[in-house]
């Protein structure tokens, strides 16, 4: 698969896409209005947003949670002909789907979101 999906796909040419993420990392968005992710630590070459919220329920609380205390799922909307350039990566089962961007691009991938990041789930 090397496409973002259609059906992910909204009226207004954005696509969906969630986040789970740890409060530290959390708190840095909140930093920036809500509307960007924070530059990668340099052990973290890759930027993974994931295509479904079930998947990230799953990485919010099997994961954050033990490592951080807390796990949030996060939703946001980006510019789906931008997000072309990403192929979609499954890494595991059939519904375990995200975008590996690039930490030198990132900066360039907040600039296409559309609209707010939103805190969906939490887990503690």
């Amino acid at each position: 698969m090397n496409t973002v999906p259609k059906k992910a796909t909204t009226p207004n040419r954005t696509t969906t896409l969630w986040r789970p993420t740890g409060p530290e990392e959390l708190a840095l968005v909140e930093a920036s209005g809500w509307t960007a992710w924070p530059p990668r630590l340099p052990e973290q070459p890759i930027f993974y947003p994931v295509l479904n919220e079930d998947y990230a329920v799953r990485i919010a609380r099997d994961w954050n949670v033990p490592a951080s205390g807390r796990g949030y799922v996060t939703r946001f909307e980006v510019d789906t002909e931008f997000l072309r350039r990403y192929p979609v990566r499954q890494a595991g089962g059939e519904t375990i789907l995200e975008l590996w961007v690039p930490a030198e691009e990132l900066d360039d991938f907040n600039a296409h979101i559309v609209g707010r990041i939103e805190v969906v789930r939490e887990f503690g």
